[in-house]
């Protein structure tokens, strides 16, 4: 699988990375579990089985028009289906713009992901993976009520078979 991610401003990152610890130290799911070198905070735009032909460099320029693009962090939630812990994004017109050029240029890829797809995204900044529902108010507790702010300012594509990632602006 090919993702399309864009990665925070060192800000953001900071502040992301600094949840996933107080979560990991007071016991609870963290992504701050994840010591693999490509886990970073991102949103994902996007994830096909395979780009289609010309679709990096089409990325790389959309990307390089766009960015950076202000993050408007909103609250701590737990999305449905494999229940993870989130701080949910704010879909501003320029967020949800480039989310919708990026599937034009994604158009006929294998394997699109439905949950990611325009009209059904949520988007989101990962604090742990499946995160039991009972634990959702102590987690807010140790993350706390900040709405952190910051720009996505880069992008990437990560390859879950090698797990590896591709720079496509700004890396």
């Amino acid at each position: 699988m090919r993702t399309v991610e864009l990665l925070c401003s060192a800000e953001l990152d900071a502040t992301v990375r600094a949840a996933w610890d107080r979560l990991a130290e007071t016991g609870l799911p963290s992504l701050a579990r994840n010591t693999h070198a490509t886990n970073r905070p991102h949103l994902t735009l996007a994830a096909v089985d395979e780009f289609p032909p010309g679709a990096q460099e089409r990325l790389a320029d959309l990307f390089d028009a766009a960015l950076p693009l202000r993050a408007r962090v909103d609250r701590v939630a737990v999305l449905d289906g494999s229940a993870p812990l989130v701080w949910l994004i704010r879909a501003t017109p320029e967020l949800l713009a480039l989310h919708g050029a990026v599937w034009d240029v994604l158009a006929g890829a294998p394997g699109a992901q439905p949950w990611h797809l325009p009209g059904r995204w949520v988007p989101h900044l990962s604090l742990a993976l499946r995160f039991r529902a009972a634990d959702r108010r102590r987690a807010r507790a140790v993350i706390g009520g900040d709405r952190p702010s910051g720009e996505f300012v880069a992008a990437r594509s990560f390859d879950s078979d090698p797990r590896s990632v591709t720079p496509l602006s700004g890396c």
